[in-house]
């Protein structure tokens, strides 16, 4: 696969879960975070396991590590999840939407301090253009508290799990075993915690079916599936801000499903997102500036 159609599956990524926004929001009107999150996550697991069963007969066989450090992965998977659902306990939606944004130059920060990896240019001002864009977009923060302190925490371990997934998705060439593991493993311990602390009930499930089957298998089985198989092939720094763009389409479907409207400065970060977008694609074909001075 190309570069080019990594990027594109990312922003189909990108554009998937900014659709699944509107879902998310209404459908803790009827269930809790775990049970809400539990039930999707295991639609996703279910819908993508055919897709692991053909990968593990024409694929390479899956050596141990791999597996151990893809259970790892659905464990970090599951923390950010989590946390970030606690979050928005005590938080705003608002606030959530721009300190989860902060994994966007958290990945580049901790690829080039912790895994000593070398980035291209592009990556620190697209990063930083990135979340700018979505500060604008969500008007900036207000009324901070604890929740945002979850928040916060929850953007390391997204950005944990966006470098886990490039690299295992790379090492293994198993990319749907990987998403399948991290849906399984969120499953489970979500299912868990919702028999524990929420009440089930299935009235409440089958008002929020609707969400329930896109969260859990468009958003959630394709769309983190998506995301295993463009890493592949695309930097965690690169592929972080081109699914910041989950910001702007999340904004435009709520345009167009929920009647919102953005304001001015909103449109600027919209135009910062996709300005950063479009920067980390462009900018890895052009020659550097040196060689354009030179064979000037």
């Amino acid at each position: 696969m190309t570069r080019l159609r990594a990027d594109l599956l990312l922003l189909l990524t990108a554009l998937i879960w900014g659709a699944a926004f509107v879902g998310q929001s209404t459908a803790m009107d009827h269930l809790g975070p775990f049970l809400f999150t539990g039930t999707r996550f295991l639609l996703a697991t279910l819908v993508v396991l055919p897709f692991v069963l053909t990968e593990s007969r024409q694929g390479p066989p899956l050596r141990r590590d791999h597996a151990t450090l893809m259970g790892a992965a659905g464990l970090v998977f599951f923390i950010a999840s989590m946390t970030q659902q606690a979050g928005l306990l005590a938080t705003t939606v608002t606030n959530a939407g721009f300190l989860t944004a902060l994994y966007v130059v958290l990945v580049p920060i901790i690829a080039f301090m912790a895994l000593k990896h070398r980035l291209p240019w592009i990556v620190w001002p697209a990063a930083s253009l990135s979340l700018t864009g979505t500060w604008l977009l969500g008007g900036g923060l207000s009324g901070l508290n604890w929740g945002d302190g979850i928040m916060i925490f929850s953007a390391v371990f997204w950005a944990l799990q966006v470098l886990l997934v490039g690299s295992l998705a790379r090492r293994s060439d198993r990319p749907i075993t990987l998403a399948a593991l991290q849906f399984g493993v969120t499953a489970l311990l979500c299912l868990i915690l919702a028999a524990l602390f929420e009440p089930l009930s299935f009235t409440d499930m089958a008002a929020a079916w609707k969400e329930l089957l896109f969260t859990g298998i468009i958003s959630g089985g394709l769309g983190f599936t998506l995301q295993a198989v463009g890493q592949r092939y695309t930097p965690a720094s690169d592929a972080a801000i081109i699914m910041s763009s989950e910001a702007l389409f999340a904004a435009l479907f709520g345009a167009l499903l929920l009647g919102e409207r953005l304001p001015l400065l909103g449109w600027i970060g919209c135009g910062f997102i996709l300005a950063a977008v479009i920067g980390v694609q462009v900018a890895p074909q052009l020659p550097p500036i040196w060689q354009r001075r030179k064979t000037g």
